[in-house]
């Protein structure tokens, strides 16, 4: 496991996110109101890149194209896949998954995330 620095502290508001790529991972870093958090980036019924998904409900991160909404703290499924109607059909295949979560510290004003380096041949 290695720390990446992601930002500054005082860059995101709560109830913000920014998208960054840690090296081969796509993560999305939150500021909630109790602190930071930071999930994968693509949502894991169809893998549709969530940075334009919506924060709902306060701690909830929704995907633009069928709506699963995921808990942004523990990454664990709220809602599955439910938009547009007969998308359910798909579901059947697609089961439930949770988002991968990563550690977020913070250390003098900085924000790092905690990511699993790839073992290199």
């Amino acid at each position: 496991m290695a720390l990446h620095s992601v930002c500054k502290e005082g860059e995101l508001a709560p109830g913000d996110k920014k998208a960054i790529k840690v090296g081969k991972e796509d993560i999305i870093v939150f500021h909630l109101d109790d602190g930071y958090y930071a999930t994968q980036a693509r949502c894991t019924h169809l893998f549709k890149k969530m940075t334009k998904g919506k924060i709902i409900e306060g701690d909830k991160i929704q995907c633009p194209l069928h709506k699963a909404s995921f808990d942004i703290r523990t990454g664990e499924v709220d809602k599955w896949a439910n938009f547009p109607p007969g998308i359910q059909i798909l579901n059947v295949v697609r089961a439930e998954k949770a988002l991968k979560t990563y550690p977020v510290t913070i250390e003098a004003g900085e924000i790092s995330v905690e990511v699993q380096e790839l073992e290199s041949a």
